[in-house]
């Protein structure tokens, strides 16, 4: 049997030689050889898979602890401005007391009330009403200011710090969406690369059997069979390396999504329109100004601002109304308000250890950090843009080409493969055409999942989330 596949290999190189005609531009193909390897076993499904982009989305909104800190931040703004407005408003306060004299505990306790009216003491309450023992007050105070230019101050830095962290939420939602779709297209891109390597390395296993047939009819030698042992060896630790990163990607995805576990993705996941998908969630800007974490960096800006000026403030007088009303319990009967009276307060800073000052040049200091975090967050996102923008055109030039490389590789190993079944080809081309067919393959996958994540970056780096 040896001897007859040894003339017909023979016969077909001597026909091969002697036809000077080129080989046919697609070649018949020709029957693989059946391998098994263990590794050849793909890797095994995530616990749990996302089928849409809705239910991704639904996922962060629900368990993001980015979406809760940029919420909280809103929250913990607007309390601030609601404490800075609080000192503009009446103040009203009511206060209630009893008062008990344990030496003398049939004399009503002494004490001074409101607007300097004494009670107790032997003191008349009026009408022959006198304190009783022991002696209950109640009094209420009401407080307004007239003119503090320090607190106005204080309520716009506090107004202009919630606008930042309202537009801080809408910048975390704009990273929680790119973010997710980096995440889905990473893992998406991870479970197609691991699903080449191990095509990859059947064809290596399918031209390892192949050489060592020819080796055992004599038609090839050691040196063949460890050429195509070592591209195999080169396979299977691409696999290995490929089956690493999707692990990866899983958690990664499993992390984004707000769980401890790895997470894939449904094969039925419509990745191409994911760009359509984000468009539902998100709009396009009027213009670059409008991005949500500039409207935040200048607000930042704002509110430094007008605090620097409520601390130079603080040196300006400041005018108040105030009104006091005392009661206490008399007997006969069952009390009297004593006294209400009604104040206007100036106050007039003169000296505070130079604390005054100090707080004038932290905050001065304050406001040039945050022009100088304006400045160069909007020179990042002039760049961010566009890269963003140039990246969508690289991207599908890398995949136009990467097509060709695929192509052109795919044909020359199968007239390679072709060649070295006839006994024209070498082992070694054999070995470097199926490396450059799977680099190819590998390769082209890449690219066109990089053009989708491009067509992401370029929509949503000029993009407001406000879901």
């Amino acid at each position: 049997m040896a001897t007859h596949s040894l003339l017909f290999l023979a016969l077909a190189a001597a026909a091969v030689q002697s036809d000077p005609a080129p080989a046919p531009s697609e070649p018949l193909p020709v029957p693989a050889a059946i391998v098994e390897d263990p590794m050849l076993t793909p890797v095994p499904p995530a616990p749990r898979v996302v089928k849409t982009w809705d239910e991704a989305l639904a996922l962060v909104k629900e368990r993001s602890t980015d979406l809760r800190s940029a919420e909280a931040g809103v929250e913990r703004a607007a309390g601030r401005s609601r404490q800075a407005l609080g000192t503009l408003l009446p103040n009203a306060r009511a206060q209630a007391g009893v008062a008990y004299d344990l030496l003398n505990p049939d004399v009503p306790a002494f004490g001074v009330g409101g607007g300097g009216a004494q009670v107790g003491g032997g003191a008349t309450g009026g009408n022959g009403k006198v304190p009783t023992a022991p002696l209950g007050t109640v009094t209420g105070t009401l407080t307004q200011s007239l003119v503090d230019i320090s607190a106005w101050r204080g309520l716009s830095s506090a107004r202009a710090a919630e606008t930042g962290a309202v537009a801080n939420l809408h910048d975390a939602r704009r990273r929680l969406t790119l973010g997710l779709a980096q995440v889905l297209v990473s893992t998406v891109a991870a479970e197609r690369a691991a699903e080449i390597n191990r095509v990859g390395l059947q064809r290596a296993l399918e031209r390892a059997a192949l050489t060592q047939r020819s080796f055992e009819l004599g038609a090839g030698n050691q040196l063949d069979v460890v050429r195509v042992n070592q591209d195999v060896a080169v396979a299977r630790g691409a696999l290995v390396s490929g089956d690493e990163q999707l692990r990866q990607a899983r958690e990664a995805l499993g992390f984004a999504l707000g769980f401890g576990a790895p997470m894939g993705v449904d094969p039925s996941f419509n990745l191409q329109g994911l760009v359509d998908q984000a468009r539902k969630d998100c709009a396009p800007l009027d213009s670059l100004d409008a991005r949500p974490d500039l409207v935040a960096a200048r607000a930042q800006v704002e509110s430094a601002r007008d605090s620097r000026r409520q601390a130079s403030a603080g040196y300006l007088p400041t005018l108040g109304l105030s009104s006091t009303l005392l009661g206490f319990t008399t007997d006969p009967g069952f009390g009297r308000f004593a006294t209400w009276n009604v104040s206007a307060v100036l106050a007039v800073p003169l000296w505070e250890g130079g604390t005054r000052g100090g707080l004038v040049r932290e905050r001065a200091g304050l406001e040039t950090q945050a022009e100088a975090t304006l400045e160069s967050a909007r020179r990042d996102v002039e760049i961010e843009v566009a890269r963003a923008r140039r990246g969508v055109e690289v991207a599908e030039a890398l995949v136009k080409t990467a097509i060709e490389s695929r192509d052109l590789a795919d044909r020359t190993d199968r007239l390679t493969r072709r060649s070295f079944e006839v006994g024209r080809g070498s082992s070694l081309e054999l070995v470097q055409s199926g490396a450059a067919l799977r680099q190819a393959e590998l390769n082209l996958v890449l690219r066109e999942f990089e053009l989708v994540q491009a067509r992401l970056d370029a929509f949503l780096t000029e993009a407001r989330c406000d879901w």
